[in-house]
């Protein structure tokens, strides 16, 4: 009889679970550094913003940061799932006209009419789709709620007929040029060209006092945060892993059971709840929202912002669109007529030169830093060899 010897034990690497620390780090180590930067960035933007920066400039730093939270959808969307969407400012405008709506009902008072519905006079009463935000109740969700049904509406019909690339971005251009001209078309509802302006209140707090301008600078700064730590814990996890598979290889994930169509529209949702949550707080930090800030141009300039800072990255969205509009007004204040072709230039150069856009410096870095590290250790042991072949033996 012969021995049956026992099999050895499987080495075959097994694949890390969802949300698992990268290989050769510490999940510890992983978490303690999210949970450092995520304080540095809160004492960044409540405690030294505000020292450092006068009421006007901390003003276009709330701008921004609304800016940034669109990238952040962008950058689930695109960096992530492989869809380039070139109509963020639908949902953005819809978040924010819907906003809008609310604290002109609220400023006119109980029963009233808006202003320029007066002015322009085409209407004795106030719409029946008006009436429903008058109620914060309703007005709030539906800031939200609204672009995320209208993109689950859209997705559910494009990303089913396998619509994507090229098809898929030009499809969700026009949808934002489509918005345009029906907000321009209905001059007595919305406002037309102008909008909805002069916004003086923002739930009984006079927007014209600079200390509850500081208060909202403070909600939409704390409302990024929280986005940024939603959207870890989303890319994190399996359903962040199954969405960059199905970026990568479609066919293959469909093979293995799954329905791209429905990670695509989740993605695309969460992109569009999160754009619509930015123009809701653009609205009480600008005092307007108008058809040229939710068209073609700013859908595309969202777009710009995620690419500058690094699509695939966390931070990247956020840094880049918060760069490429703090560099949209200082060129625009110091360079008036050529703005538009020095911001165009920035693009190109990080586009061409940094792919992986501004967000990838610090990975370069380091990859050189590890490839030199086996140079080093190299050069210190043969000085080491040389330095014991020359040492003198005691006598």
């Amino acid at each position: 009889m012969t021995a049956v010897t026992p099999a050895p034990p499987s080495t075959a690497v097994r694949p890390a679970p969802a949300g698992a620390a990268p290989p050769g780090r510490p999940a510890g180590r992983s978490r303690l550094r999210t949970l450092a930067g995520f304080a540095f960035g809160a004492a960044l933007l409540f405690a030294v913003a505000p020292l450092v920066l006068s009421d006007f400039r901390l003003a276009l730093l709330a701008k921004y940061l609304c800016v940034a939270m669109v990238a952040v959808g962008i950058g689930i969307a695109w960096g992530r799932g492989g869809m380039l969407t070139l109509g963020q400012g639908v949902f953005f405008g819809l978040g924010g006209y819907a906003m809008a709506m609310h604290l002109k009902l609220a400023d006119a008072g109980p029963g009233g009419m808006p202003d320029f519905m007066q002015l322009y006079g085409q209407l004795d009463e106030l719409p029946l789709w008006w009436r429903p935000f008058a109620s914060p109740w309703f007005a709030l969700p539906a800031t939200v709620l609204l672009p995320m049904a209208v993109a689950f509406g859209l997705g559910s019909l494009v990303f089913r007929r396998r619509v994507r690339g090229a098809y898929f971005a030009i499809l969700s251009q026009a949808l934002a040029a489509a918005m345009v001209i029906l907000l321009i078309g209905q001059q007595g509802t919305t406002g037309g060209t102008n909008g909805l302006t002069d916004i003086k209140g923002f739930f009984g707090y006079d927007l014209d006092d600079p200390v509850n301008q500081r208060m909202v600078y403070f909600i939409i700064a704390g409302t990024l945060l929280a986005l940024l730590a939603l959207t870890r814990q989303l890319i994190h996890s399996r359903y962040g892993e199954l969405l960059v598979a199905v970026r990568d290889g479609e066919e293959r994930v469909r093979f293995l059971g799954y329905d791209p169509a429905s990670v695509k529209l989740v993605a695309y949702v969460v992109a569009a709840g999160m754009a619509g949550l930015a123009g809701a707080l653009f609205v009480p930090a600008v005092g307007i929202i108008s058809p040229a800030l939710i068209g073609i141009v700013p859908s595309i300039e969202f777009v710009i912002g995620v690419a500058v800072g690094g699509r695939a990255t966390l931070l990247g969205p956020v840094l880049g669109a918060v760069a490429v509009a703090w560099a949209r007004t200082a060129l625009s204040e110091r360079f008036p007529g050529t703005w538009t072709y020095l911001q165009g230039l920035l693009f190109v150069v990080v586009v061409a030169f940094l792919p992986g856009g501004l967000a990838s410096l610090w990975a370069l870095a380091r990859r050189r830093d590890v490839a030199a590290q086996p140079l080093r250790r190299g050069r210190l042991s043969l000085g080491r060899r040389r330095a014991e072949r020359t040492e003198v033996p005691a006598a």
